[in-house]
């Protein structure tokens, strides 16, 4: 199957999923924090395919990620001031 003919059976899925959710809304009504979740992560599902449609539609080079380069020279120590030590406190105190 193509990326397209998965999207289309996601889509055909979450139809009937609202369709159950609506008849379960009808017998248990809408008052329960439960139904409220089923309805909203039934809500967000879709707007993820419609997310993953628009994505697929666009088709793009893989976007590499952006390196960043980490000088080799000492940071500059006005940085550490009023800063703790990791697992030791602050500086002027003994660990414990």
């Amino acid at each position: 199957m193509s990326v397209h003919d998965d999207l289309i059976a996601v889509q055909r899925c979450l139809d009937d999923l609202a369709r159950s959710v609506g008849r379960l809304e009808k017998q248990l009504g809408t008052a329960g924090l439960e139904m409220r979740r089923v309805r909203t992560d039934a809500n967000h599902l879709r707007e993820s395919v419609a997310l993953l449609r628009e994505a697929a539609a666009s088709p793009s080079a893989p976007r590499k990620p952006e390196l960043v380069t980490i000088p080799d020279t000492p940071y500059d120590d006005s940085l550490w001031i009023d800063t703790d030590d990791e697992g030791l406190g602050a500086r002027d105190r003994r660990a414990p």
